[in-house]
């Protein structure tokens, strides 16, 4: 059972997405979360090459301690506008992010309400805030419900808005509901659907990031200015972090003007998401045992297909699966061909 769980690093070479190059094999890929394939465009590319040279390789500090460049300046109200909120903060990562919110904001007298299937980052963080921390079922409102019903104290749900290892959707219209009712706050992790999914009207902390649909690196937190003067105050992961340097703030600000003039490839991505018959780029595959979804990826990678294993920890025992992702590189003919690949009987076989 260990060696099933070991993990290892795999090297790719020569992305030319949808398409990579692993182990020197050349494969399609359906594992990447560059959603809208804007890693490889050209204006992110020009942008980062303009401000490498403009600004140089590197910040040379922390945001408090002479790192803020006017670039991050630019990219926090862009961020702020295309979110409709009073402002932004831009974090490193977003696993920085969340715990930074989390721990920054919530204090230890406080509750968290949090989804039994949150991303791992946002569990760290709700075990530093060192809050009372409740778990109701996944996308279960009513249990949450019958949970808030019963903690008269400062109230804080969290949740995933796309959940990044099955793919299913967080019930935004009713977790909006139960926060105004019972006076929580909210904080979303929109990770996997900023790009994606149109934005949400309501009162709440957004976390998103720029390394999925946005084809970059870092994240931000989009909320009211008290909230956000808050974290620059007290978010440690914020506040002891390099800031991130010129070449990737520039990506960032290129990637939110791309989205917002061009939607061609998010038109392209939906196209996709239908075709398969989905409801997100994120389709779980699930198999059960580990054994069983190593032995399906690798039969797939030997027919020129990387769709990655996804085992526990990372997931529930018992529910070892492929996670398999879309994007708006995919051609239909892509999509077809890995159906009627799952569909095989000698792909099957051996699992």
């Amino acid at each position: 059972m260990l060696t099933q769980r070991l993990r290892k690093l795999q090297t790719i070479s020569e992305p030319q997405r949808p398409y990579i190059t692993l182990n020197g094999k050349r494969v399609l890929d359906f594992s990447s979360n560059d959603y809208l394939g804007l890693s490889q465009h050209p204006a992110l590319i020009e942008a980062t090459q303009k401000a490498t040279a403009q600004y140089g390789t590197g910040t040379g500090g922390s945001r408090l301690i002479g790192g803020t460049l006017d670039l991050h300046t630019q990219l926090e109200e862009k961020i702020a506008q295309f979110k409709g909120a009073e402002k932004a903060l831009v974090f490193n990562s977003g696993y920085q992010a969340n715990i930074g919110v989390l721990a920054g904001l919530i204090k230890k007298t406080d509750h968290i309400f949090a989804d039994r299937l949150n991303h791992a980052s946002l569990v760290d963080g709700a075990i530093l805030s060192r809050a009372t921390v409740h778990r109701y079922r996944h996308l279960d409102m009513d249990h949450l419900e019958a949970l808030l019903q019963h903690t008269p104290r400062k109230k804080w749900i969290v949740t995933d808005t796309v959940f990044s290892m099955d793919g299913d959707l967080a019930p935004l219209r009713k977790l909006y509901e139960l926060a105004d009712r019972y006076e929580a706050g909210l904080i979303l992790d929109e990770a996997h659907a900023t790009g994606v999914f149109p934005e949400t009207a309501g009162e709440a902390i957004k976390i998103g990031t720029f390394s999925k649909a946005l084809g970059s690196f870092g994240a931000y937190v989009a909320a009211r200015e008290e909230i956000i003067q808050t974290l620059i105050q007290s978010s440690r992961s914020f506040i002891y972090s390099t800031a991130l340097p010129p070449a990737v703030i520039a990506a960032n600000l290129a990637a939110l003007e791309l989205i917002s003039k061009d939607n061609s490839a998010h038109q392209t991505l939906w196209q996709n998401i239908r075709h398969w018959g989905a409801h997100s780029p994120i389709i779980p595959i699930v198999v059960g045992e580990d054994h069983a979804a190593l032995t399906l990826s690798q039969n797939l990678f030997e027919v020129g297909f990387f769709v990655h294993a996804i085992r526990p920890p990372t997931v529930p025992e018992g529910t070892a699966r492929l996670r398999l992702s879309i994007s708006a590189c995919h051609s239909s003919q892509h999509l077809d061909d890995l159906q009627q690949i799952l569909s095989s009987r000698s792909i099957i076989s051996c699992v």
